[in-house]
């Protein structure tokens, strides 16, 4: 999700709901809203990481590795029609292992596959389950990612892992839908460097915005990120929308809304959150 704080009303456990439009052409994300029984998970994880954290125990032993499928869904063989190239495709590979080494996964290429289609080339034209059911691989635990050449207002959406059962709904919708033009090259200025594929990830990873919540509460249900009132824009250094709580705005972190080039990291807490979603809903799968 980048650049608007969009209002979404989640209809269903889990349903993808339709964001407001930004004032002018930004960016955003189509994600749903975690549900409060998601949130409520979230913070069971976030007392149980904090227990094994004060007793020593918690460490991440391994390297995680996922299986990756690509998926592009372009409307003609041109790179105007969404076409994105193996050399690009190789690039957006290695941002997303750049960018998720240090927290102990990687992603390992299982797959591409090309589709030229013009109703499932546009997120919104209703074609979602379709697309996925033809083209979804792998398990639970692989990632499926579908590069499509129109999001609308959007760079792009993914869903947050849950309870599914094999060929369920939930199970196939499951993965990340991005912009093709957000892939390394790219068209999309300030946003194609390859990380909104890793903010989506993260999502699909379990994580929520670094403003979810904003000031108050428990916010992203992360200890170790700091509260923030909004999304962020460009990469405003010092930007400390929450003044009277610790730290600065995470403007760095690959969950608020900022440019590409000014990412940097997730924190120590988000790769434990990671692992527990992780390990308790896609592991085994």
């Amino acid at each position: 999700m980048r650049f608007t704080h969009f209002a979404l009303a989640v209809a269903a456990h889990g349903a993808l709901a339709i964001p407001s439009k930004p004032s002018g052409r930004g960016f955003g994300c189509g994600a749903p809203e975690p549900h409060a029984e998601h949130i409520k998970i979230s913070q069971k994880f976030a007392q149980q990481e904090a227990e094994f954290a004060a007793s020593g125990n918690f460490s991440i032993q391994a390297v995680t590795n996922v299986d990756v499928y690509f998926h592009v869904v372009a409307s003609s063989t041109a790179l105007s029609g969404g076409y994105v190239t193996d050399a690009q495709l190789t690039a957006q590979l290695n941002a997303m292992n750049t960018a998720y080494a240090p927290y102990g996964f990687q992603f390992m290429l299982k797959g591409t596959d090309r589709t030229v289609n013009a109703n499932w080339a546009v997120d919104g034209n209703g074609y979602e389950m379709t697309m996925k059911k033809a083209l979804r691989k792998g398990t639970y635990r692989s990632l499926n990612i579908y590069f499509l050449k129109d999001m609308g207002d959007n760079l792009g959406y993914c869903y947050f892992p849950e309870s599914v059962t094999s060929g369920s709904t939930a199970y196939i919708r499951d993965g990340c839908t991005v912009l093709y033009s957000t892939v390394p090259g790219g068209s999309a200025t300030n946003f194609n460097l390859g990380h909104t594929v890793t903010h989506e990830v993260g999502h699909w990873f379990g994580l929520y915005h670094t403003f979810q919540g904003g000031c108050t509460g428990s916010g992203d249900s992360v200890s170790d990120t700091p509260a923030q009132a909004s999304a962020s824009s460009g990469c405003p250094v010092g930007r400390d929308s929450c003044p009277s709580q610790a730290g600065v705005d995470p403007i760095h972190n690959y969950m608020d809304y900022s440019y590409d080039s000014c990412y940097e990291e997730f924190t120590s807490g988000q790769q434990a959150r990671m692992s527990s979603f992780f390990n308790t809903y896609r592991a085994n799968k």
